[in-house]
């Protein structure tokens, strides 16, 4: 029976496979880094009390990247090209999720809107992180090699969670309610075409590198597939949801160090 912890075990045992995920998982959080950085540098004059969080947001993603690259050098591997139908950022980016880059790259000060946009944008795709954490420490918390890593990247994804939800309630009280259930809706109906479809084309280059049977590689796209429906019926919901967290100020520091990567 096909199970998601056999699979990624599957994943982690090929080097060449485990490059890939490794190469995928530290561009994306590298790119994170970088976006997390510019909006830090160009936030809006009136919300400047946000930029000590904004970069603390940055440097985890910075830090999670380097530890994706940690692993893969443990083993003697070096990063590969991440292919684009795997690259979920720029798939974001493209269908308007998370500010332009070609904005970012200026050095003209966001709007207030930009800022709140970029919070409930995050909101939507740290739940994605934060879920995705939560089953690899489940499944892998005590593995020997990954077991360390994944739990301090789960930790972080947790406090960036944790971040968007007080910082988006103090917006929604100054009067932006509106504009934040809205463009979490949006947000959340794109993102989760993106997550199948990223899915669909990791799981495809995955079965190439281990050779799958396409017996299985079917049923694999046809539970992404199913998955997506579910999500797109109902599931989405958990995206858009607003409470308070339990760890309030979460990004209120500096960054937590890796030493160990």
């Amino acid at each position: 029976m096909l199970t998601a912890k056999g699979l990624f075990q599957e994943i982690i045992d090929n080097d060449e496979s485990f490059r890939l995920f490794c190469s995928i998982a530290a561009s994306g959080e590298s790119q994170g880094g970088w976006e997390n950085a510019r909006i830090a540098a160009l936030v809006a004059p009136g919300m400047r009390d946000l930029t000590p969080k904004i970069t603390r947001h940055g440097a985890d993603e910075d830090k999670h990247g380097r530890i994706f690259n940690a692993l893969m050098k443990k083993r003697g591997l070096e990063p590969v090209p991440v292919p684009p139908d795997t690259d979920y950022t720029m798939l974001l980016e493209q269908r308007g999720i998370g500010l332009a880059h070609d904005k970012l790259r200026r050095d003209e000060p966001l709007t207030e809107r930009d800022i709140i946009v970029y919070l409930a944008h995050s909101r939507v795709t740290e739940q994605r992180a934060a879920d995705q954490m939560d089953m690899l420490v489940t499944y892998f918390g005590d593995h020997p090699e990954l077991g360390k890593a994944i739990h301090m990247i789960d930790n972080d994804e947790t406090n960036h969670l944790a971040y968007c939800h007080e910082e988006l309630l103090r917006l929604a009280r100054l009067g932006h309610g509106r504009l934040i259930q809205r463009t979490l809706r949006e947000s959340a109906l794109v993102e989760i075409q993106v997550y199948r479809d990223v899915s669909l084309a990791v799981m495809g280059h995955m079965g190439r590198i281990l050779r799958w049977p396409r017996a299985k590689g079917a049923v694999l796209a046809a539970g992404i597939r199913g998955m997506y429906a579910y999500e797109r019926a109902a599931g989405w919901h958990r995206m858009v949801d607003l409470k308070m967290p339990e760890r309030l100020d979460a990004l209120g520091g500096p960054a937590t160090p890796a030493p160990a990567f």
